[in-house]
């Protein structure tokens, strides 16, 4: 977004904030310092929302969240399956 002042990082630390919370709804918990998929999503989620684009996001990226759900979700049954 080449934001280069400080006066805008609460609103970003929110909107950041926002997008993991959004998209572990839509694709199961992650670890964001982790899971590169996801913090590509979360950082491209949060530039659509810093530029009220928000409502283009899903549509735009659908087969990489779903893609990401997938993945948590066979990770979740491997786990499972191994207890």
């Amino acid at each position: 977004m080449h934001i280069s002042h400080s006066s805008e990082d609460d609103n970003l630390k929110r909107l950041l904030s926002f997008s993991v919370v959004d998209l572990q709804g839509k694709c199961g918990h992650f670890d964001i310092e982790k899971d590169g998929r996801a913090k590509e999503l979360v950082f491209e989620r949060t530039r659509y929302a810093y530029n009220d684009a928000l409502e283009y996001f899903n549509d735009n990226f659908l087969s990489q969240i779903n893609s990401l759900g997938l993945s948590i979700a066979l990770k979740e049954s491997d786990s499972d399956v191994s207890v």
